[in-house]
């Protein structure tokens, strides 16, 4: 409810605005806020609370995915139309991907990805793409977690260039046994990934036609990154 009013405002408001709006007892209300501003979604200043960073990052959040999934949503249905296997849209959160819309092949023989899931920022086509394109910093700190090992990690880097410089990730079974994936990345402008789209598909159905799968989901991403540069 503080949350809401708070937006409601759209400006700094006191305490004693917040219980007008609130209805909340004087005691409640600052009970609630400490708790919210020890966990960022409240910030105070000068006798007056706003919107605190994490509030923000689930805004800037919001904007992300709704942005994909309104441009993203046609481009999916034509590339799952003519492919008929299961395409998703994924953003990067913290060191994970998370799937934010899907539509799943009209075949009976279907991939276990599902909207929602989430994976570590470590295999398969559709984590690599994403990693592979974040701000270095970010990319450091995720392959030291994720590969301990100097070696390893060295690789993994080297893999990572390879995919910015091909364009796209492809990947076998590294993830789910028998699943062949595509995945290209997705900019709104510059240089900064909003997510990535990826194709998905059971390794029999796939390995006599990648070529023609990757061209299809290279296009599709294509024309979602013109829709996103033109908005």
């Amino acid at each position: 409810m503080i949350l809401k009013v708070l937006a409601q405002f759209g400006r700094p408001v006191n305490a004693a605005e917040l219980m007008k709006a609130t209805g909340l007892a004087k005691s409640t209300l600052y009970r609630q806020l400490v708790m919210l501003k020890r966990w960022g979604f409240v910030f105070e200043s000068g006798n007056l609370y706003a919107p605190g960073p994490v509030s923000l990052q689930l805004a800037l959040g919001f904007n992300t995915v709704s942005l994909l999934t309104h441009h993203g949503r046609p481009e999916m249905q034509w590339l799952s139309d003519l492919a008929r296997e299961t395409v998703a849209i994924t953003v990067a959160v913290d060191a994970q991907a998370v799937c934010v819309d899907m539509i799943e092949a009209p075949q009976s023989l279907r991939c276990s990805f599902e909207k929602g899931r989430s994976l570590p920022l470590r295999d398969g086509a559709t984590a690599k793409c994403l990693l592979a394109h974040l701000p270095d910093l970010q990319q450091q700190s995720i392959l030291q977690a994720e590969f301990p090992d100097p070696a390893e990690r060295n690789d993994r880097l080297a893999q990572l260039q390879d995919i910015r410089t091909q364009g796209y990730a492809c990947s076998q079974g590294e993830v789910d046994d028998g699943v062949w994936g595509i995945s290209a990345p997705l900019f709104a402008s510059g240089a900064f990934v909003l997510g990535v789209l990826s194709l998905m598909a059971p390794w029999q159905r796939a390995v006599d036609r990648q070529p023609q799968l990757i061209s299809l989901a290279i296009e599709a991403a294509g024309r979602i990154n013109k829709r996103l540069r033109a908005s």
